[in-house]
């Protein structure tokens, strides 16, 4: 098979095109024909190794595994033993983090992690984003304990991650004011579209206080910044780890601080389950949920895709069409 390797860390450079042998299910896993995967925040760091905790589970000289690319869309041409929710034939996307292999031609992945079948009438290339920024956005949604009826901002919200906690968030009635440094040129409306009831476009200063929740999902917003906008018991997320890992130490004193009924810090440790791959694929029948594509790119173009993610001005996700890749 055709894959994008790198062999050390580092920028676009770093990637090059080689021909693997073709992966074999092992027992509970299957092999996916990859006709469309993404370049995300996730791609980017094993690509890098940076921030440096990325190689404790990337390797600390090298990368351990060779083939980048978490997530993908496309057929399952093989069944390992014991796998009975998933036949060949059977139209499938999802997210392997932590053990990467979607930019290639095979992928073979476990089917006990975020993986399900694409819903009737989506394309694969459109469903290619959709596990991989939501996954993590539904962790931010589910520490916040937020529901119907509450107040959330979400701060760098044309994201990957962002586009798709605004739509989770919309899908359990909370009521969403949408922070972004610039509205996409062509697309002055996309967060409202996504169900946003207020856009702000640069910074927090002078908005008023009382929200349930602030999530920021790019690391430029930190507790003390959104502290004055929560109301008494509101949470902070961050999927980012913040300055010194200070978000990390906020979180270890966020139970003690909500349960005295204060502003509180929390860190949304993702849980990547069939059941979430599920529900995500159930939001997407329902359209409740569409993952936002900024650009398309071919594989061969692939270096470019991560050039421009690597800019941090793409707006939801890029997608990467392999070769004869359709559906």
């Amino acid at each position: 098979m055709r894959a994008a390797v790198r062999r050390r860390y580092g920028g676009p450079e770093v990637i090059e095109f080689d021909d693997l042998p073709d992966p074999v299910a092992a027992t509970g896993e299957i092999v996916v024909r990859v006709h469309a995967t993404t370049v995300n925040r996730t791609d980017t760091a094993y690509r890098s190794g940076k921030p440096w905790i990325n190689r404790a589970v990337c390797g600390l000289q090298r990368p351990r595994v060779e083939v980048l690319g978490s997530e993908y869309a496309g057929v399952v041409i093989e069944v390992g033993e014991d796998v009975k929710t998933f036949a060949s034939g059977d139209r499938v996307f999802g997210f392997v983090d932590g053990r990467p292999g979607a930019h290639a031609e095979l992928v073979a992945v476990p089917v006990d992690g975020l993986v399900a079948r694409v819903p009737d009438g989506w394309d694969l290339a459109d469903a290619a984003p959709g596990m991989e920024g939501a996954h993590y956005a539904h962790a931010c949604l589910r520490v916040t304990g937020v529901g119907a009826g509450d107040r959330v901002l979400v701060h760098g919200a044309t994201g990957g991650i962002g586009s798709a906690l605004v739509q989770l968030l919309r899908a359990e009635g909370a009521e969403v004011t949408a922070v972004c440094d610039r509205v996409p040129r062509g697309r002055p409306d996309v967060l409202t579209e996504l169900g946003a009831t207020q856009v702000v476009v640069g910074e927090v200063d002078g908005l008023a206080s009382g929200f349930d929740a602030v999530v920021d999902v790019t690391g430029h917003l930190s507790f003390a910044q959104a502290r004055p906008l929560l109301t008494k018991g509101g949470s902070y997320v961050s999927s980012e780890l913040g300055r010194g890992g200070q978000n990390l130490l906020l979180a270890a004193f966020g139970p003690a601080a909500r349960a005295l009924g204060q502003r509180h810090a929390t860190f949304p440790l993702p849980h990547a389950t069939t059941e979430l791959a599920v529900h995500l694929a159930d939001l997407m029948d329902r359209d409740a949920y569409r993952p936002v594509v900024d650009r398309t790119f071919d594989f061969a173009d692939l270096r470019e895709a991560y050039a421009y993610v690597d800019t941090g001005r793409k707006v939801g996700n890029v997608v990467v069409t392999m070769p004869n890749g359709t559906g």
